[in-house]
Order: C-alpha cells, then structure tokens, then sequence
C-alpha cells in the first residue's frame, strides 16, 4: 500500500507572500549559517556525513540548503546533513536560498522534511510533536492535522517520551526499535523491571514479539480484565495498538477497536463518501494492487 502524504508539504510551507527572498540562490561562507535550533534530528552518523561529504567534495552542493536571516547572519532551515558535510571538506560557500518563515514553520518545515526521506527515529518524531505543543500551543489533533498523521498515532508517538530517558537514548541510537519501545510501555511504571528487561533485550538481541512475550511474563502472565474497552485503551496494549496505528496509516482514515465482555468485539474503519468507501474497500480486498 502506498504510504499515505504528509499533510502540509514543503511548497505548502515557503508559499505566501513575502517569505522567499528575491535574492534567487546565494553563495554563503559556511561559518556563517548557524545550525536550526528546531532541528528534530539529533543523530548525524559520521560514516553517513564521510560519504556525503566525499560526493560533494567532488561535485559541489547540488541541492541548495534552505536558511532564514538571522540579524547578520543566516540560520538553517533545512539541509543540515549538506551543511556539515561541506564544512568537513572546507567548501568556500555553500548555495543557500533564502526564506523568511516564523519559528513555527520553521520547525515545520525541518520535521517534514526529514519524515519525507524517513530520517527521523520514533523519539526524535515524539520530540518534535512535543515541541509544537508545548512551545506553539498545539494540540494533538492539530498537530495529526498539520502533518498528514492520525490523532492516536501522534499521540502514541508521545507516550515513548514516557519511557526513562536510557531507554529513548537506545531507541534514538538504533539499539532498540520504535516496537521494542512500545512494547516496553507496558511495564513503563515499574523501572526495576523495565531496566531488567531493557537489559535482557539488548544482551540476547530479542525480537519485537519476543520483547513483547518477556514484559507480559514479568507482569505475571495476567490478562486484561474483560469489559467494553473503548478505542485509545488500545494504547496500553503493544500488539493491538500497535497494529491499529499501522492500519490507519495504511488506509488512510481512523481505525476503532472496541472488545466486548465476551472477548469478541469489532473493528470499526471510517470512510467519508461514497468514494472513500469504495477505495477502502479495494484497498482490503486488493491491496497489492492498492
């Protein structure tokens, strides 16, 4: 299935009138571009910016950087990895165009970028969203809105903010996936034993579903008490949860799991028109060809 877009791109952002300077593309001294303090990305490999760097170092920035003015000086907007690769070879100048965005779109702009070319880890994304609402006044739905994602897959996102901050550095150094993340907020509350798992997960290299086995052995095997659930309880549960995040973001719309005293339940998949129902439809029946 194809993966659904982002819901404001990058042109969305530069366009308006007055935020792209007349200059065109400018030639600016390295040292004189400070890094984006909304940068979302944090981890830059040193073999990822060698190999840039060596690719520019023989054929030049081909792709310019995108920077704001500063007062005298000029400050990254995107194109972080280009920037630094550049100053690793001593390039002169580095070809910069010029946009004049508020800090919000600046943000923006950097998050959406690196989701575009999946740079960013699942913590790295869980900062980001954090950011937009705690410093712009987001909300979640709002958010989920502005970046093409659904409201329980931000707010997901979130809760791995919720996990010690050991546990986010090894998601954030790709020692521990986004899944063996989620599965170990079922224990979230209990740090001994997250710690111990933590521990046994990175010592014998366990799998997602094993990780997943070993925090519901820990908890003593129980099973969740059986009553109507509504859809985001699903967010304590891993496996479930986790599922639903990806079949919305699979088809493209919101996704309700509710379970029944019995133990059976329904899943509920929203369409808003005739259309809609007909292309989720397909895409369940036929979705290689979706």
């Amino acid at each position: 299935m194809h993966k659904r877009s982002l819901g404001r791109g990058l042109s969305d952002l530069l366009s308006g009138t007055g935020t792209v300077s007349n200059r065109g593309v400018i030639e600016v001294e390295p040292d004189r571009i400070d890094p984006n303090p909304y940068q979302p990305r944090r981890a830059f490999t040193e073999e990822d910016l060698a190999e840039l760097a060596s690719s520019i170092q023989q054929q030049g920035v081909l792709q310019p950087v995108l920077v704001r003015e500063v007062g005298e000086r000029y400050q990254l907007i995107a194109g972080e990895r280009r920037w630094r690769a550049a100053k690793m070879v001593d390039l002169p100048t580095v070809p910069c165009l010029v946009h004049n965005l508020d800090d919000l779109r600046t943000l923006m702009l950097a998050l959406i970028e690196n989701l575009q070319r999946e740079d960013l880890n699942a913590v790295e994304q869980a900062r980001a969203y954090r950011q937009m609402i705690e410093e712009f006044g987001m909300t979640q739905e709002e958010v989920a809105d502005r970046l093409g994602r659904s409201r329980p897959a931000v707010a997901n996102c979130l809760r791995l903010l919720s996990l010690p901050a050991e546990v986010q550095e090894a998601v954030t150094s790709g020692a521990l996936s986004e899944g063996h993340a989620r599965a170990l907020l079922a224990v979230r509350d209990e740090p001994a034993r997250l710690y111990e798992i933590c521990q046994r997960v990175l010592k014998d290299d366990l799998n997602v579903r094993q990780t997943e086995e070993l925090t519901r052995k820990s908890s003593g095997g129980a099973s969740a008490p059986k009553h109507n659930r509504t859809p985001y309880e699903y967010q304590d549960d891993p496996l479930t949860g986790n599922a639903v995040e990806q079949l919305q973001q699979a088809l493209a719309t919101k996704v309700q799991v509710t379970r029944n005293a019995a133990g059976g339940g329904s899943i509920n998949i929203r369409f808003h028109s005739d259309e809609d129902l007909v292309r989720l439809l397909m895409a369940i029946i036929t979705p290689e060809g979706f």
